[in-house]
């Protein structure tokens, strides 16, 4: 079972890293990555383009908008002329004529200068598309051509149908209203068309095209790895009146658009929630630039990672909890998402696929399903052995066995025990002067006498025998000095049977045989599933009852067999001879404790 949630864990990660997400996921994807981009934006200065604003200053020091022509053509040619800019884009669409002298002025610029003229494809379903002005540019496309369909579009006036360059400047916000991605080419009646920021890079950047082939198809994800300070930002009056250091622009590319709140240029990007649209295109010009230049970071197999951090996690969580408490593994699971959290930021630059909240959703499904499954398998287990070990062994046993974890520490296994058998000598002369009621009370006082030493001496009850009992050391937990402890208990039975009996004055005076004997043995729990007990079976088994039974003979009333003399390391043992015991061919060595000082 545990197997099979980590399998679901890594299944879920790697059904959210290659298979489209849900909305949930994909929101809470796109909400981590974009508080990784603000992390990761950096203020170094954007040197290589410069924003020229129509913002509110110059709306106020110009004139209101719309601007005649004739000034936009002279903000044209005073970037290439007087700054000596390497191109200019317009982010702007003129679909109706204007005065004509500007207009002609404005075609020639974009007919024969570093010119880039703005065009916007839409790419929403509508039952009658838009389609004003004229679309200009593109190239031929293939017959499979997987690229963003539009479906209409605003493009410029037939006065302008001579640009030689022009980029689109529609987009496709994601269903939260965010602008992440940008078409890098659009399709439109067989024809592609690229981005502003593409045709602005093919018309005048020095490196060429080849670098970015890579992203021509599809919707190409914005970086956004600078901050906004981080680009230059000129105000058009500025430029008009040549207030503006020349340096700023020479030999820069130039995107002129608007800020101003009355031209509505405003979107919501991962670094502002309204950032005006021209700045949209000088970022997406900037990591174009960045991959013609060689400077964009290198690709990383962040699928592929995320899916290895899984299988991690989930190989670890197979291992741990069974072994670890609820509480552990949880405090495992969040550390694992903490990792996570900080190696998908450092991914993230470097691959704009993967999902940053894969790995996190399989954590989450390891702490809603596997947790509670595991406490609940512990819960149980913990029950059963508690409710089978405290009737015949220690506290501080049972505490060790859960403390350990073990699988099944009840399992039937070859083990060196040391089993000691007692009873009370002469029980019937005992009790038959005795009523019912008498009679039991002493032999639950009897008893008491003995199960305590026991207990106290780490020891396993197996059984009692009426007025006695069968206990052992070394199962269910393996321990080294399981003789000697068997010897102590032993002693101190006597020593309590010796009190109660001298508790009872006029009574006849109680005494205690014990047989001990050490060796291998099979312990665990034997029986059936209606009804078992936890028992030792063995031929050291059979010779302490032998033993318990020989102490009538003896003075002694503990008499202890071969092999728990060999074993015992802290008790002087006196030698009593030899006795050939009932089942055995060869006679046992027989000994008893010195007595205590």
């Amino acid at each position: 079972m545990r197997s099979l949630i980590a399998l679901v864990a890594i299944t879920l990660t790697i059904w959210s890293e290659w298979m489209p997400a849900p909305t949930a996921s994909y929101f809470a994807n796109e909400w981590l990555r974009d508080h990784f981009i603000r992390l990761h934006a950096s203020s170094r200065p954007e040197s290589r383009l410069v924003v020229v604003d129509i913002d509110e200053n110059s709306l106020k020091a110009v004139g209101p908008w719309p601007w005649p022509r004739e000034r936009i053509a002279e903000l044209l040619e005073t970037l290439l002329g007087s700054y000596n800019a390497r191109g200019v884009a317009l982010d702007m669409v003129f679909p109706e004529p204007g005065d004509a002298a500007g207009d002609l002025r404005l075609g020639m610029l974009a007919e024969h200068g570093p010119v880039v003229l703005a065009q916007a494809f839409d790419y929403s379903a509508q039952p009658v598309s838009v389609r004003v002005g004229r679309v200009l540019g593109g190239m031929p496309a293939s017959e499979n051509a997987a690229f963003p369909k539009a479906t209409g579009f605003i493009g410029n006036h037939a006065g302008l149908a001579r640009a030689a360059r022009v980029g689109n400047i529609g987009f496709v916000p994601d269903d939260d209203g965010m602008i992440r991605r940008l078409p890098v080419m659009t399709l439109f009646d067989g024809r592609l068309y690229p981005t502003l920021s593409r045709a602005l890079l093919d018309c005048c950047a020095t490196g060429g095209t080849h670098a970015v082939a890579a992203f021509a198809q599809g919707f190409r994800r914005i970086p956004f790895d600078r901050d906004w300070s981080a680009y230059s930002v000129v105000p058009a009056s500025a430029i008009l009146n040549q207030s503006a250091p020349p340096a700023v622009l020479q030999g820069r590319l130039v995107v002129v658009g608007s800020s101003a709140l009355g031209l509505t240029d405003r979107v919501a990007t991962p670094l502002l929630a309204s950032t005006p649209g021209m700045l949209v295109h000088a970022a997406a010009l900037s990591s174009l630039l960045d991959e013609e230049a060689g400077l964009a970071p290198s690709p990383w197999p962040g699928r592929w990672m995320a899916t290895l951090f899984t299988v991690l996690v989930a190989l670890m969580a197979t291992y741990t909890f069974p072994r670890l408490s609820a509480v552990a593994n949880v405090g495992l699971l969040v550390l694992a998402s903490l990792l996570w959290l900080v190696l998908a930021y450092a991914i993230n630059p470097h691959d704009a696929m993967f999902s940053t909240t894969a790995p996190l959703a399989a954590n989450l499904f390891l702490l809603a399903v596997a947790v509670p499954f595991d406490w609940q398998l512990a819960q149980r287990k913990s029950r059963q052995l508690l409710g089978t070990l405290r009737q015949y062994v220690a506290k501080a046993v049972v505490d060790e066995l859960l403390r350990r974890g073990l699988k099944d520490p009840l399992t039937p296994q070859r083990l060196n025990v040391t089993t000691l058998i007692a009873d009370m000598e002469g029980y019937t002369g005992q009790v038959e002067s005795l009523t019912m009621e008498e009679a039991a009370q002493l032999t639950r006082d009897f008893l008491a006498c003995l199960t305590g030493p026991v207990l106290e001496k780490h020891g396993t009850i197996d059984k009692f025998t009426g007025d006695g009992l069968v206990a052992f050391w070394g199962a269910p937990l393996p321990i080294d000095d399981h003789a000697d402890l068997a010897l102590d208990a032993a002693q101190e039975m006597v020593a309590a049977v010796r009190r109660f009996s001298e508790e009872r004055p006029g009574k006849k005076p109680l005494r205690v045989r014990i047989g001990i004997q050490s060796g291998v043995a099979m312990a665990g729990d034997f029986g059936t599933p209606s009804r078992s007990i936890y028992t030792a079976v063995g031929d050291s088994v059979n010779v302490a009852s032998r033993l318990e039974q020989l102490a009538r003979e003896f003075p002694h009333d503990i008499i202890v067999g071969q092999g728990t003399a060999e074993r015992a390391k802290r008790h002087n043992l006196k030698y009593l001879g030899e006795k050939l015991l009932r089942g055995k061919e060869h006679p046992t060595k027989l000994y008893t404790p010195e007595p205590i000082a």
